[in-house]
């Protein structure tokens, strides 16, 4: 395998890219960011020095990744969503590395077209967030968030599937497409193996 680059993206010196990722027109990677193996990066995005992807990532079309974000593996990020990494931008006042905030983002979440995610908050494993959501606090593992400001609509499979609909976290819950199984952990979901 080997990794695409587009002739009119940029990979700056010092910037990782895993085996087999593809970046694609007129995105930017940045000296000292970490992208994993298998990754895709849409059309025009920029992915600052600091901020780390998975391995399996998909970052489509528009999307900017500031230092301070971390991805884990199999993470999708739908078209235009945005991201924060300072909770109180001033322009007069600019921040350094050191004060940029951190943003994870577990394995196989998904962030739909046009969210946006203030910085500083967790998005738990497997977690769904709808498009055009608002994320202003932390996200259970496997729920599906939706709304300004986003809240728990509901809980999904790691293979999409809605699992069960409301705000509660059930005490179990099986999907009915892939029969994965699943128990109430902490104030979100548990895959059981």
């Amino acid at each position: 395998m080997s990794v695409f680059v587009h002739p009119t993206a940029e990979v700056e010196p010092g910037a990782v890219v895993g085996d087999g990722s593809r970046i694609w027109r007129h995105a930017h990677v940045m000296a000292g960011a970490r992208i994993g193996a298998r990754c895709s990066l849409g059309q025009g995005c920029f992915v600052a020095g600091g901020v780390v992807l998975g391995s399996g990532c998909k970052v489509q079309n528009h999307v900017s990744l500031y230092a301070g974000i971390e991805l884990g593996d199999d993470v999708f990020v739908g078209p235009n969503a945005v991201f924060t990494n300072v909770t109180r931008p001033r322009s007069a006042f600019p921040k350094t590395p050191s004060q940029y905030e951190r943003t994870l983002v577990g394995r196989g979440a998904t962030i739909g077209a046009n969210a946006t995610i203030v910085c500083n908050r967790r998005i738990g494993e497997g977690a769904f967030v709808a498009a055009g959501a608002v994320v202003t606090r932390d996200v259970p593992a496997y729920a599906l968030v939706q709304g300004t400001p986003a809240r728990v609509a509901g809980w999904v499979c790691a293979c999409g599937h809605t699992l069960v609909r409301g705000p509660d976290a059930p005490a179990e819950a099986r999907c009915g497409l892939c029969g994965r199984r699943y128990v109430r952990e902490g104030d979100g979901l548990a895959a059981v193996t």
